[in-house]
């Protein structure tokens, strides 16, 4: 396989894995990363260790400006063929009454308006009805979406329900014009997102008590997410996929 794929929230976690991966699969890869740009060099360096194009590009995807820049920076690398929406964010862990506005209206700007920005502009290139070759979409959603993170992340629990639907329907409008719109939900997935969002031992605690016993890596979501970039999943598309250890 070969073609362009922008990864937000690139410089990390999952994000960092899927860039790697993607590279390994032949995409050349933009690590966008909203402010630790050596993180997002040294993911860049793990794409180019395997015979890849990457570049890095700082943008905020909730900024229609910033979104728009980088897509056309990544334009230098070729014709846009993938998107992985993964950038969000969550706030810290609280009951829905005893969150501020501010932060929910952050994690909304975030994880729905910036979803949908991105989408809006990889539409715009990848479709055949803007001329565009095709392509594949992944957004991250969480299992939260279903689960509804009592007591910790409701607001965030909705972000990502937003974010199925989208998937949902954008997967319907564009069918017939060469773009697989997809998502994978992922369950207790073992990076710094916790400790982000003030719980560090989230990971620790709640990992023996899932069915197979232990929270995912990043690399088993990131395994996941490159499978449905891939023409390996062509008839793939509308999907939300589980990468929860049977939660």
């Amino acid at each position: 396989m070969s073609g362009v794929v922008i990864v937000t929230g690139g410089s990390r976690g999952v994000g960092a894995e899927v860039c790697a991966l993607a590279a390994a699969d032949g995409f050349d890869v933009v690590v966008n990363y909203a402010s630790d740009g050596e993180a997002a060099e040294a993911v860049a360096e793990r794409v180019r260790a395997q015979g890849r194009q990457a570049l890095t590009v700082r943008a905020d995807v909730s900024s229609e400006e910033d979104v728009t820049a980088m897509f056309a920076a990544a334009a230098s690398l070729g014709p846009l063929t993938g998107l992985v929406n993964n950038a969000g964010v969550v706030g810290s862990a609280a009951r829905l009454d005893e969150h501020d506005a501010e932060t929910v209206r952050r994690v909304m700007d975030v994880n729905v308006t910036g979803v949908f920005l991105c989408l809006r502009a990889a539409v715009r290139r990848m479709s055949s009805r803007y001329g565009g070759d095709g392509g594949s979409i992944v957004n991250i959603t969480s299992v939260a979406a279903r689960l509804g993170a009592p007591g910790e992340w409701v607001h965030y629990a909705a972000s990502k329900a937003a974010v199925e639907t989208m998937t949902f329907g954008l997967a319907k409008e564009v069918a017939a014009e060469g773009v697989r719109v997809n998502a994978v939900s992922p369950g207790l997935v073992d990076t710094d997102f916790h400790a982000t969002a003030g719980v560090p031992d989230r990971v620790a605690r709640l990992g023996p008590s899932l069915p197979m016993g232990r929270a995912a890596t990043p690399g088993e979501v990131a395994e996941a997410v490159v499978w449905l970039l891939s023409p390996r999943a062509s008839y793939t598309s509308g999907a939300i996929l589980p990468v929860a250890g049977a939660r």
